[in-house]
This record gives C-alpha cells, structure tokens and sequence, in this order.
C-alpha cells in the first residue's frame, strides 16, 4: 500500500521561480524512504506541500489515502521541520504536551508518552530543563519525539540528524529502524548520503525539481555491480578476453554471478596464478548522487 501516491508536482514561485518539475513519488506502507539532492533542489519544498504548509501550483495524487491538502489527514502524521523553533521558556516535558494537545492527543496519553519518548530519545533527566539550555543536537531529539508524540502512520522528517553528533546520529538510525518494525513509514528528507544508505529501503534523488531517479539501492547500482580480482603478477593472455576490463594486476568482472566468477579464479590458480583479494564492487549513494547530477547539467548521461 502506498502512503504517499503523488504525480506531476509543480510549484512555480513569483517571479516564475520552478522550485518543483513534475515530480512523482511514491512511499510504500512500513518503509523508509529517503529523498536527497543538493540544497536547492526542492526537497523542503515537497515536503512543505504534503504537510499543506504551502500550496502545489499542480498537484495529483494522494497522502494516506486523501487528496494532497486534505488537513484532517495530517492528525496521522508526525512531522519535523527543517529549521524548527520551541518556545525558549518551555521546559522539554511542556513542549510535548504542548504539541500533543495541539495534535489533539488526551491529556492523559501524551504526558505518559512524553515520558516515554524523552527517555526514548535518550533526554532523561533534562525532562524539566528549559528548551533554553539545549544544544542543536538535543533540540534535534526533542523534535523528533514531537514527531511521534500523536503516535502517526507516517513519520516525515526534514534533515532529521542536522547538529547531531556521530554517536546520536546512530541512536537516529536505531529509532527509525524501530519505528519500521512496528509498522510505521518514515520518509526522510537529506543531504546526509552515507546516513540514508545506511537506514533506506528505496531512495529518489531530486535535482533542481526533477525527480532524476527513485528505487532501491540495489535496483539503481545493478548495472555498476561487478568483482575485482587483485592478482600478484601480469595477468594470463585469457584474462582480456575473459574478465571485462584488466587494469595491470586488477582483472574486473561486471555482474553478480558467482558461479562464473569461481569458474575464473579456478581458471587462474591452475595457472598457478595467486590471488591477493576479490572485492564485490557497486557504486555508492553519493555514485549515484553525482550522477543524477551530471545528467540534469548534461541531459542523456544518466541510463
């Protein structure tokens, strides 16, 4: 089942400013999803229109289940902006309840899980500190555990680990794997490649308002996967004509087939050839990244 269904986004500022092309999107029941490109791109934006904080020029398609704008709909999303802001007077446990109320959670129910969600988050014993006293990091925590203090469908969240330290950055990505397994979707909105390699299920990258590609990792590095085969020594005469590419004593095979790979290396140890490493090979998120980007800046590039 699909959560987000979206088609043909456009959102053309004055001064006839395209900050969205035609974007479609689609975010699957019980997954994370992450959505990259550079600053600029649009991603804020997107997620701003789901959350019906700014209006699409154009717009079809559904968010759980409703038209894109229908506000009811957003009691089952938790959601954290990019550049939040909490009432400096507040302490962390005010803070939740006061946006539990807002997301009109019962008194009773968001106080119990504002404890919860404060430990969870890994701010107990600053329950009752002033928002003041936070460092960008805490403060960071402290959205998230807004986020999900109306216990929503779909958790959204805009540049979730921004001033966050390695070590919570990792309780993040415990979290949001938490959040997966009980069911719930989570769309993160990123520039932080290596953290949405980590935790994603599918992926699309946006560049200057065009969705430039949208699926797995595994689905979009297929053609890049391959073997490198590091041998001590000149490569045998067969190697140009079996393996796809011989860099020295590098001998490179294209694919994930194993067996063929095995029928090689067997080949070259009968030649009494020795083998110093075989190393699985695929592009990276930021690969890809780069080039979705060279294909916006030279159309045709990107397969």
């Amino acid at each position: 089942m699909a959560v987000i269904d979206i088609h043909d986004v456009e959102k053309t500022y004055k001064g006839k400013i395209h900050a969205l092309r035609g974007v479609s999107l689609e975010v699957h029941d019980g997954e994370i999803f992450g959505l990259l490109g550079p600053n600029g791109a649009g991603k804020s934006t997107l997620v701003k229109i789901l959350m019906t904080v700014i209006h699409a020029s154009k717009a079809s398609g559904t968010f759980l289940g409703q038209p894109i704008g229908h506000r009811p709909t957003l009691r089952q999303v938790g959601y954290l902006p990019e550049h939040h802001r909490f009432p400096q007077y507040l302490t962390a446990i005010q803070v939740l309840q006061y946006y539990g109320a807002l997301s009109k959670v019962p008194k009773a129910i968001r106080t119990k899980r504002a404890y919860e969600l404060l430990e969870r988050l890994g701010l107990t014993g600053w329950e009752k500190k002033r928002v003041s006293t936070f460092s960008k990091g805490m403060l960071q925590r402290l959205g998230i555990a807004i986020a999900l203090i109306n216990d929503p469908t779909i958790v959204v969240l805009d540049e979730p680990t921004d001033g966050v330290d390695p070590v919570g950055r990792r309780e993040i990505r415990d979290l949001l794997a938490e959040l997966k397994s009980e069911g719930k979707a989570v769309f993160l909105n990123s520039h932080l490649l290596s953290e949405l390699e980590m935790v994603c299920d599918r992926v699309a990258i946006m560049v200057k308002g065009q969705m430039t590609m949208q699926g797995t990792i595994d689905e979009l590095t297929r053609d890049s996967t391959r073997f490198e085969v590091h041998i001590v020594g000149q490569p045998p005469e067969w190697a140009n004509e079996a393996f796809d590419d011989v860099r020295d004593s590098m001998l490179i095979k294209h694919g994930d087939n194993t067996e063929e790979l095995q029928s090689l290396i067997d080949k070259l140890r009968r030649d009494n050839i020795s083998i110093g490493a075989i190393e699985p090979k695929r592009e990276s998120l930021e690969d890809l990244f780069m080039r979705a980007v060279d294909h916006i800046d030279n159309p045709g590039s990107v397969r």
